[in-house]
């Protein structure tokens, strides 16, 4: 079998995305990980799916896979390459679209100058919707780590997250401790784990280990749990410039029941045709 595919980014945060609108494409968990394998396959940190809508009102449905062959709710990075890639492709005329996910519906646009704005949803703060096994919603919760003890922010936008308030960045244990809260039993379908520094009221910088691919260069939904992290704490503005390793974004909130916007760029890096008869052996 062979598979046509298009390779594409989000401030380092890459995606391999798959034309699925035309004919259905379902793959085994086996030869999605050989499509992300970076070393047998193309490599990526998630896999694009772009299929045709599946409730009205909405243009496309999009499916995301990690790197593990694991099917997740939301991609923020990955929002703002999928409606670049479906004007690019001729899927669509419009400059916005409004998709389907398994997290609810976005609203990615692409704007004049090439960045893509989407509304990424409302953050969803109770504790059995993330879904986090506390007995009531709190600003913040003290979470076992190993042998230490760490406070998170813990909320949904369209997947889970977990967010530390850290003094560095660069210093945060992010590779070692990362993979405990990913796995941590309070989170009954993993998170992600975001560790933020407020450098200003409208700015932090960020890292995130990402739930199924490990730490990633940038996190689009991870940015926006972090700036709503901040603004809900009282530490942050309601418009913030997230740096992350990829490249910043802007992340702006009006506040609970409001949604998230986030704006940033998405590049197309190459495409190309893979066979995928070594990943079903």
């Amino acid at each position: 079998m062979r598979l046509k595919f298009t390779k594409m980014h989000g401030l380092g945060n890459d995606f391999v995305v798959l034309d699925a609108t035309a004919r259905p494409l379902e793959l085994s968990p086996q030869q999605l990980r050989f499509i992300a394998d970076r070393h047998l396959g193309v490599g990526c940190d998630q896999i694009l799916q772009v299929e045709a809508p599946r409730e009205p009102g909405t243009d496309f449905y999009y499916r995301i896979f990690n790197a593990d062959g694991g099917e997740v709710e939301q991609c923020g990075n990955g929002a703002r390459c999928f409606v670049r890639y479906v004007r690019d492709k001729g899927l669509t005329a419009k400059t916005e679209v409004r998709v389907g996910t398994r997290g609810g519906v976005i609203v990615p646009r692409l704007e004049a100058d090439g960045q893509v704005t989407v509304a990424m949803g409302v953050p969803v703060f109770d504790p059995s919707r993330i879904p986090f096994e506390v007995s009531k919603r709190a600003l913040t919760y003290t979470l076992e780590v190993g042998i230490k003890q760490v406070v998170i922010s813990a909320l949904s936008m369209g997947n889970p997250h977990a967010v530390q308030i850290v003094e560095d960045v660069d210093a945060a244990p992010v590779a070692s401790e990362g993979a405990l809260i990913e796995r941590h039993a309070r989170f009954p379908q993993r998170v992600n784990a975001g560790y933020m520094q407020i450098v200003d009221r409208g700015h932090i910088r960020l890292r995130v280990y990402e739930r199924g691919a490990g730490e990633t260069l940038s996190c689009g939904t991870g940015a926006c749990a972090a700036a709503v992290t901040g603004i809900v704490r009282g530490v942050l503005d309601a418009r913030v410039a997230v740096s992350t390793r990829g490249g910043d974004l802007g992340i702006s909130w009006a506040g609970e029941g409001e949604p998230v916007m986030m704006t940033g760029p998405a590049v197309t890096v190459f495409e190309g045709e893979l066979s995928l008869d070594q990943g079903e052996k």
